[in-house]
């Protein structure tokens, strides 16, 4: 009878182990999983691993001195199937589990701030004219090296339309300021028509030194100087944002679309709505782009209005 009952108390704890507790007979679970778990002991035994102390003295299934495994096998109304993974996109920790950029949740200005890498002198800059001045004391890329002023930005520092052009031409090399010559003036015109002037928005390019005789950017410039970009964005906090031209559509889009695919249409900008249409400068090349120009900023200051609408009006 003895040898019976050690062999049964056994049988029982081994059980415990794998199954914790066990409900006494007569009672149900209220737990929506009872269909998954209720197989046979003999079934689950077959199947379920015997639980290993490894060296530190932790069983491979619960640990058997912490207050959740007491818990579990001292009450039976005691869960045993938490899963580790309850917190979606968090780790162990509570820590993101994706990059901030990446996470729908964060305002847009810090998914893009999350973009400048945390090496970068103006990474903590609490204002435009901190990066300015990093931008203007530094050498990025060569073309740094050759440029007679810099080109930051102008405008409001708190627009809520942000204008993003390719990079500076000799006019806009000259006087330090984007969109100053031809370019710029046309620019003027297409504002002024939708109603806005041009202190009240802030106009920008993805480079901030003129490429030699106007040539395309190169890849290691742009890289160079998008972290720029981003931190303007991130300070500015638009509502909205328009790129004119493929070069900058593309660059901030991580695209390679002929312009007819990228217009016409809104995008998304890392939480921010982003729309791209013809650069003003392919405009005095060619009148035949004014048309649908005009049917883009139309476009654009209705989308403007509707994010900027006061909500008690």
């Amino acid at each position: 009878m003895h040898e019976l009952l050690r062999d049964l108390r056994s049988i029982l704890e081994h059980e415990q182990s794998l199954y914790g507790a066990l409900v006494p007979e007569g009672k149900t679970s209220s737990s929506p999983d009872t269909s998954t778990t209720a197989a046979s002991p003999s079934e689950d035994a077959s199947s379920a691993p015997a639980p290993t102390d490894d060296a530190s003295g932790e069983s491979s299934t619960a640990p058997s001195d912490t207050p959740e495994a007491t818990a579990s096998s001292s009450s039976p109304s005691s869960s045993h199937d938490d899963a580790p993974d309850a917190m979606p996109n968090k780790d162990l920790f509570g820590n993101r589990t994706r990059p901030p950029e990446e996470d729908p949740t964060l305002p847009p200005w810090e998914r893009i701030d999350a973009l400048v890498p945390d090496d970068a002198d103006y990474k903590d800059a609490e204002a435009l004219d901190e990066v300015e001045q990093h931008l203007a004391d530094t050498v990025l890329v060569p073309i740094d090296e050759d440029r007679e002023n810099p080109v930051f930005g102008v405008g409001d520092p708190h627009a809520d339309l942000v204008i993003i052009g390719e990079a500076p031409g000799r006019d806009e090399d000259k006087e330090g300021e984007p969109f100053v010559g031809r370019a710029g003036q046309l620019l003027d015109k297409i504002l002024d028509a939708i109603n806005f002037k041009r202190e009240d928005v802030y106009i920008t390019n993805i480079l901030k030194s003129r490429p030699p005789r106007n040539r395309d950017p190169h890849a290691d410039e742009i890289d160079a100087h998008l972290p720029i970009l981003y931190k303007q964005l991130a300070l500015i906090r638009p509502e909205i944002i328009l790129a004119v031209g493929k070069v900058a559509g593309n660059t901030l889009l991580d695209r390679s679309s002929s312009l007819s695919n990228l217009r016409d249409k809104e995008h998304d900008f890392y939480g921010t709505p982003l729309m791209v249409t013809y650069h003003p400068a392919a405009l005095l090349r060619n009148s035949n782009w004014k048309r649908p120009t005009w049917e883009d900023v139309k476009l654009l200051r209705t989308r403007y209005d509707e994010l900027t609408a006061d909500p008690e009006s």
